[in-house]
Formats: C-alpha cells, structure tokens, sequence
C-alpha cells in the first residue's frame, strides 16, 4: 500500500502539490479572517450583555449547522470556486474562537481587576497588561479548535470548484480508487496534526510565565 501511495504521487505530483496549496492557502485565510472578525466580536460580548445573546446564539447556530449545509448556502449568493468556499470556512470559524474569546475574559478573576485598578492602572494598561495575557491560552485554544475544523472541512469545498485536497477523496470515492483515497484523507490528517501541533507549540511557548 505504502509502495502504491509514493507511486501515485510522484506520477502525479503537479496535482497533488497544487492540491496541497489550495487547500493550505483557503485554510490559513480562513482562518486568518476568523480570528480578525471573532476575536474583536468575543471581546465585546464580554462587555456587553446587549451584544452577547444576539451574537453568541446566532454563532452557536452556525457552529452546529453542518458543513456541507453552510456549502450549499453560500451557492446561490457566491457561486462557485474560492471565494463561496473561503466564506463558508470562515462562518466555520469564528464560533470556536468567538466562544473562547469571550470566556477567557469573562473568567478573569474580578479580583484581579480591581486589584490592577486599585494600584492606578489606566483601561488601556489593564485591557493589554492583564486582561489580554490572561485570556490568550483560552483564545489560543478556540483558534487550535477553529484550525482543525477548517482544514477538514476545506475538503467539501471541492463540491463547490475551490479544489484542494478533497479533489482526491472525492475522485477516490467515485472511481473506487483507494490509493487516491488514502492520499487526500492522509493529507488532510496530517496538516491537521501540524497546525495542532505548531499552535500547541506556540501556546506553550507564550504562556510559560503562567506555568512558572
């Protein structure tokens, strides 16, 4: 089998690598957008009972939707290709990272706060100094959450002409080629472990005061 996989991708490297691309390509930038829009939006539902219900519900909607659900949706608004695809992930992605956002402030030990603006700190000082460092392995997290999501998902975005990897699992599935197959599902897992891995590296990394 392991024979029949090397083989098939270096008779086919050009697609696969292009593949590859894509799907590394509309992951990250979905993700990108995701953590601009519900990081901000996380934020001010911890400030803001107003906002949070409305939003929060209306997130955690999306979140449980399935992902071919959101595919389809975007169709008749966006057609087809990259674009319908990478708004789609994006709807994917911000709930995680949203949710998380919001606790990870809302936790925040009302002591902690008092005690900083007892000692004359200014809004902005805590909002970057405290607030910001306390809440970061929690945001983190929603966006790990968010990463492993997305790069999955982009596979159904081959349903709607954006390609990627799913290209291969689908073709796969049609034509009862199991190599092909096994080439697109073991890429997906792998890049899914990597982005696991290198968030969980960079959580570790930025919050080792904490562990100290």
């Amino acid at each position: 089998m392991l024979n029949e996989v090397i083989k098939f991708i270096i008779s086919n490297h050009t697609q696969y690598y292009k593949a590859v691309s894509i799907h590394i390509i509309i992951s990250i930038t979905a993700v990108l957008i995701s953590i601009i829009i519900a990081i901000p939006t996380g934020i001010l539902c911890s400030k803001s009972a107003k906002v949070l219900y409305p939003v929060l519900n209306f997130f955690n909607f999306l979140r449980i939707t399935p992902s071919l659900a959101i595919l389809v949706l975007v169709l008749p608004v966006l057609g087809t290709g990259f674009i319908p695809a990478l708004v789609a992930l994006i709807i994917l992605g911000i709930p995680p990272m949203l949710t998380n956002t919001y606790l990870g402030f809302k936790n925040i030990d009302k002591a902690i706060i008092e005690s900083a603006l007892g000692m004359g700190m200014s809004s902005k000082e805590l909002f970057f100094k405290i607030q910001i460092p306390l809440a970061l392995p929690l945001i983190i997290t929603g966006i790990r959450i968010s990463s492993v999501e997305v790069i999955a998902s982009a596979t159904l975005a081959s349903y709607i002409g954006a390609g990627g990897l799913g290209d291969f699992i689908f073709t796969g599935l049609s034509m009862n080629d199991y190599v092909m197959l096994f080439v697109g599902g073991a890429s997906v897992a792998l890049l899914s472990v990597i982005s696991e891995m290198i968030l969980l590296l960079f959580q570790q990394s930025i919050t080792k005061y904490q562990r100290d």
